[in-house]
């Protein structure tokens, strides 16, 4: 649903109103951060649902000890995604390889920590991709913060992030079906 921003970033960028991209991404934000709710509750019921349409029971059991780990990602996912789509918009794409990089090398040892040097297993594993997932979060909203580059078009958060949903929503959704 993010690809919907590529074309309001876009657009905002191209048209010099630097501001817009900040309220863009923010308001990218909300909406995937809310749209992240209802999955989330449905991946809290996997298991179940998994064994009600006919899985192994103990393998649909597993599979939703697994995904419930994920959630923490999911809202990772639904914060890095509009960051992403708003550096690419600025055609920032070195910082964002950067922090890839660098989470790449800390998950390396922190999924093999998780998974052997716990009791954790493949818990460990679902977990580590939830820390990779916010640790990347993190550097580029450091990056987003600290750097020059981003100071005209990255402003503090306002409640014109809720308004204009909408129009976010119009472009999102078409743009997830064409993915799926």
């Amino acid at each position: 649903m993010s690809n919907g921003l590529e074309t309001l970033c876009g657009q905002a960028y191209g048209a010099e109103q630097y501001g817009r991209l900040g309220v863009q991404t923010y308001r990218a934000m909300v909406t995937l951060t809310a749209v992240s709710i209802p999955i989330s509750l449905l991946w809290v019921f996997m298991g179940k649902l998994l064994t009600l349409i006919g899985q192994d029971p103990v393998i649909s059991h597993e599979a939703g000890r697994y995904i419930m780990w994920l959630i923490p990602a999911l809202f990772a996912y639904a914060v890095s995604q509009p960051l992403t789509k708003f550096l690419q918009s600025q055609s920032l794409i070195i910082p964002m390889l950067w922090s890839s990089m660098a989470t790449l090398l800390l998950h390396i040892p922190v999924c093999w920590l998780l998974v052997f040097k716990t009791s954790l297993g493949y818990i460990g594993a679902a977990l580590a991709i939830s820390v990779s997932y916010w640790l990347n979060v993190f550097m580029l909203v450091a990056y987003i913060g600290c750097s020059n580059s981003c100071k005209e078009t990255f402003s503090r958060p306002t409640l014109d992030a809720f308004s204009g949903v909408g129009v976010f929503m119009r472009l999102a959704l078409p743009s997830a079906l064409m993915l799926w």
